[in-house]
């Protein structure tokens, strides 16, 4: 079995890395999430911010995810806690 990333823009699917196969192969092709073209001037950011403009109330909503055990314990420290 071999995995390749790629990106699916609604009619052919571009991997994102070489893909160093021989012949034909019988494909599964899972989506995962959306892409969010990164912002250009600081690539941190999924979205570029506009100058002057505060964010409204809702405008960010699916940009950050929380894992579901964010307030979970953490595995390292067991030992401190009572």
């Amino acid at each position: 079995m071999y995995a390749v990333k790629a990106i699916y823009d609604g009619v052919t699917f571009k991997p994102t890395q070489p893909v160093d196969v021989e012949g034909h192969y019988e494909v599964v092709i899972t989506f995962l999430e959306p892409v969010i073209t990164p912002a250009k001037k600081n690539p941190r950011l999924l979205l570029e911010p506009i100058l002057g403009k505060s964010a409204s109330i809702g405008e960010f909503d699916g940009l950050i995810k929380i894992p579901d055990d964010f307030n979970e314990p953490l595995e390292e420290m067991k030992e401190y806690m009572f």
